[in-house]
């Protein structure tokens, strides 16, 4: 299961490239950006036209500014048709660890609810769930799930959970089975000694969510944020649905040498932690709906947005299931990146209106560093 972080540190180049625009949410482009700051655009198309050069499949950019939105792509959706990757309608990709900030947001959402307390003990809503070497559900509070300071053992790299050898073997998970699995592990350390990103703890998010909802995770995000906030093709998928709900890209990673197709992934193992489908248009009205506080209630979203400061733990500042990163403008980003087997995405927004999601569909083998293409996509 690879389902990783947020932004590091690294310069992408470029040339130029193709673009459209919509009105706005999921709506078909036009050919104008209207809105859209040229200079974005231009800086946009010149760094995911590099991306490309570089070796990249394929990207799609979509931002957001002024409630316009300007789709811009680069490389092909389909390595075998090399068909050029359509602006409209919005591609569906795998958005990996972006699902944690719904994560989170569901969870605010209880708070503000009165129905969960972010000091108390995981051990309250779901007795007796963790416990191993380490490990005591009695002491890791709900705080330190969010904030990736329980020092729980981390199922990430688990080779029984992995996304495409779960494919080829008919296999799903459970969230109990995938924690059963992470608990064969010592805890990394006490908890909230420090920061340590796992995606453990955003599995056990899921899990309080369904028992103190008494629904699933799925029912919960579609009721409480995607029907809501008019997100119609973000979802996460069900143990077992392994293909796309709607016109998607197709995901790869290179195996033995060779870029390979892994559009079809199991979800129940990366579930509330990486699991979600999404595009850009629905991101970008996801991350600016959030910092407006139309997701999460005020008070619970100062505390979302809360980050700790930056440390040899923590190289970026991480609040409740989102990152946030200084941009060369003056201004602060806060999103989140997500890599699942073949999709790498950066989403996120500011405080001023606008918003970008950056999707490929590749699992490259050097991580990719999206600090200074935030910088191009956000800043004025």
């Amino acid at each position: 299961m690879r389902i990783v972080p947020t932004v590091t540190v690294v310069a992408l180049l470029g040339a130029a490239g193709c673009g459209g625009v919509s009105q706005e949410g999921p709506q078909p482009v036009s050919s104008t950006p209207m809105a859209v700051s040229a200079e974005r655009v231009d800086r946009i198309r010149t760094d995911i036209d590099g991306m490309v050069r570089g070796g990249t499949t394929g990207v799609i950019a979509t931002l957001t500014e002024n409630g316009q939105t300007v789709t811009l792509t680069a490389g092909v959706g389909d390595r075998a048709s090399k068909a050029a990757i359509p602006m409209a309608p919005p591609q569906q990709v795998r958005v990996g660890s972006i699902s944690k900030t719904f994560a989170a947001a569901l969870l605010l959402q209880l708070v503000s609810e009165g129905k969960l307390r972010l000091d108390e003990p995981v051990d309250t809503y779901l007795p007796g769930l963790l416990t191993g070497e380490g490990v005591d559900g009695r002491v890791i509070t709900v705080r330190q799930i969010l904030q990736h300071r329980s020092g729980l053992p981390e199922i990430a790299d688990d080779p029984e959970l992995d996304e495409t050898r779960a494919v080829a073997e008919g296999r799903t998970f459970t969230p109990q089975q995938e924690i059963a699995i992470a608990l064969r592990k010592p805890a990394q350390f006490a908890p909230g000694a420090r920061f340590k990103y796992t995606n453990t703890n955003f599995i056990v998010a899921g899990m309080l969510v369904e028992k103190i909802t008494g629904r699933t995770y799925s029912d919960e995000l579609t009721g409480r944020i995607t029907t809501p906030a008019q997100l119609p093709d973000t979802y996460l998928p069900g143990p077992g649905e392994l293909g796309f709900r709607g016109p998607h890209l197709q995901g790869y990673t290179v195996i033995a040498g060779v870029p390979t197709d892994v559009t079809r992934s199991e979800p129940s193992i990366a579930w509330s932690a990486g699991g979600m489908v999404s595009t850009g248009n629905d991101l970008n009205r996801f991350f600016l709906a959030l910092l407006a506080g139309r997701i999460v209630a005020d008070a619970q979203l100062r505390e979302m947005l809360a980050t700790q400061p930056r440390s040899a733990d923590a190289p970026f500042e991480y609040g409740l299931g989102i990152g946030s990163t200084p941009l060369p403008c003056n201004t602060q980003y806060f999103g989140h990146v997500g890599e699942i087997v073949g999709f790498t995405t950066v989403s996120g927004a500011t405080r001023d209106g606008r918003a970008v999601t950056i999707a490929l569909n590749d699992s490259p083998d050097k991580e990719p560093d999206f600090t200074n293409l935030l910088g191009d996509a956000l800043c004025p």
